[in-house]
């Protein structure tokens, strides 16, 4: 793990001391009432029993409205990747299951939403090895590894080590058959666009990208989030705009017409308030110091 320090500068400098803490309650516990102000997520339940014989350790559904399992290594030879995988393939094969707990315990609203293109593991660990970390890149599953380290004052640091993105086919996913007609997927939407459109997505793309290396991008059913441990911004395409929706606060921005607006009441795909309507290289222009204060600010 790099090693990482953290210093109190109030007064005397001094260094704040590092540890670990009982994976079998202490953290696992912290993360399931925190979730959502860690990761995004909406905790669905912990231990979660399977029909095979085992036992998620936390189940949630993120802000895309994906499946997402928790697993912790409590012991640096468990393999909790493969274990999480394990849990994976059998949420996949058992989505009527999941659709229930997700009903009973945030209601049909959410229910309805469930994406199954893009479920995903998360594995949490004091540290992970430089095998674990080549593993994930061979795997054709969705992958997340944060490494944790709690100091002094309760102070509790997240490290997102490596995530591997793969989207599940439609056809093996059966992802949102519910989807009206007329919604297009995102990659439908990028193939059907005037070339005009496309080149000026491209060029959005590569700018938010290029921001960080701790951007990752996601390519859901309906629209493409870019995030680091949360999204930061998500796209959608049309064939005359690109329209990008931001997560910052909706009263910090001086608003547009016709090229930025508070869309906190206004029903869209993907999540970020700010909302953005790029038609031109002149709209990204002005859209760019926007989108560096959403990388920076999340």
């Amino acid at each position: 793990m790099a090693d990482i320090k953290l210093f109190n500068i109030k007064g005397s400098v001094q260094e704040l001391q590092s540890g670990t803490v009982n994976l079998e309650k202490e953290l696992q516990t912290v993360i399931e009432r925190n979730m959502k102000t860690f990761f995004e997520i909406t905790f669905l339940a912990s231990e979660y029993s399977t029909t095979n014989g085992g036992r998620m350790d936390s189940l949630g559904i993120d802000e895309n409205f994906c499946p997402v399992i928790f697993e912790y290594k409590r012991d640096v030879k468990e393999n909790v990747i493969n274990q999480g995988l394990f849990y994976l393939d059998w949420l996949l094969d058992h989505k009527d299951s999941f659709k229930l707990l997700v009903l009973e315990k945030v209601g049909s609203k959410v229910a309805e939403q469930i994406d199954w293109s893009m479920p995903r593991v998360i594995c949490i660990a004091n540290d992970f090895t430089k095998y674990d970390e080549s593993a994930i890149k061979q795997m054709n599953r969705n992958i997340t590894l944060i490494r944790y380290r709690k100091f002094e004052g309760d102070l509790l640091m997240f490290e997102q080590v490596n995530e591997n993105v793969i989207r599940i086919s439609s056809e093996n996913a059966d992802a949102n058959k519910k989807r009206k007609s007329n919604d297009k997927t995102f990659e439908q939407q990028y193939e059907s666009v005037p070339d005009k459109i496309k080149n000026l997505y491209d060029d959005v793309r590569n700018y938010i990208l290029a921001l960080g290396d701790d951007i990752t991008e996601t390519k859901l059913k309906l629209y493409t989030a870019f995030k680091k441990m949360k999204n930061i911004i998500c796209a959608e395409l049309s064939p005359s705009k690109i329209t990008l929706y931001l997560k910052l606060p909706v009263d910090s921005i001086s608003y547009e017409t016709g090229f930025s607006r508070d869309a906190s009441n206004v029903g869209h795909w993907g999540t970020g308030d700010v909302e953005l309507t790029i038609k031109e290289s002149a709209d990204f222009q002005k859209a760019k110091s926007l989108i560096e204060r959403a990388y920076s600010e999340n």
